[in-house]
């Protein structure tokens, strides 16, 4: 079995941002490169069980636990890298008149504000998690989800074009826990929307795999 090369975390140029302090992102980028840290040794641990092509009896315990937790750390690492990658100084609270990301929620929801409503009240659901816009490439229509766990909530085939980190860590710093809402209006001023609209270009230009 081939042995994968180990991921590298990113830099994100981030400092500055308005409503979510430089404390809080230094924080944030630590708890991102754990992610990296954790992925990086389990694949290299579950490699180290497969290298002789099976996975004996004795093994399968250890295979499974390890195998379970990789989802969890390899989607915790993603996922940032997808919020962390929708944010720049200097950012807008909605996308340019007349954007395809802006045509696509009018074409699922009848407007842009009627999206945010939807997209905001997911990022206020009880508990930790994340709110995600994701695409469907076989409809071009989009749709937003709560993913708790990093890896429960996923949708087979929808792909990520805004995602917004809601777990406590993200906001504790600069906001009590009562205020989860300022934290997502602080978000929304940070949006790189150009990301977001590379996102749906990419996923718009994938080849679509019929269901």
């Amino acid at each position: 079995m081939r042995k994968i090369d180990p991921y590298t975390a990113k830099s994100y140029d981030l400092f500055g941002l308005s409503g979510i302090s430089d404390h809080s992102l230094a924080v944030h980028f630590g708890l991102y490169e754990g992610y990296v840290k954790a992925a990086n040794s389990l694949r290299a641990r579950l490699h180290e069980i497969l290298s002789d092509g099976t996975v004996d009896q004795e093994e399968m315990p250890a295979y499974s636990e390890l195998t379970r937790r990789l989802g969890f750390e390899y989607n915790g690492m993603i996922l940032h890298e997808y919020y962390f990658g929708n944010l720049r100084r200097g950012g807008m609270d909605r996308p340019a008149d007349g954007s395809p990301f802006g045509q696509a929620v009018e074409r699922t929801f009848g407007s842009y504000d009627r999206w945010k409503t939807d997209f905001c009240s997911v990022g206020m659901l009880r508990g930790v998690g994340w709110a995600i816009c994701n695409i469907d490439p076989s409809t071009g229509l989009v749709s937003n989800h709560w993913v708790s766990l990093h890896e429960h909530g996923n949708v087979a085939g929808f792909l990520p074009i805004l995602v917004m980190d809601v777990w406590e860590h993200a906001y504790l710093l600069d906001y009590q826990p009562q205020e989860r809402k300022q934290y997502i209006e602080a978000f929304f001023s940070n949006i790189s929307w150009s990301a977001v609209e590379e996102r749906l270009q990419a996923a718009c230009s994938a080849p679509v795999v019929p269901r």
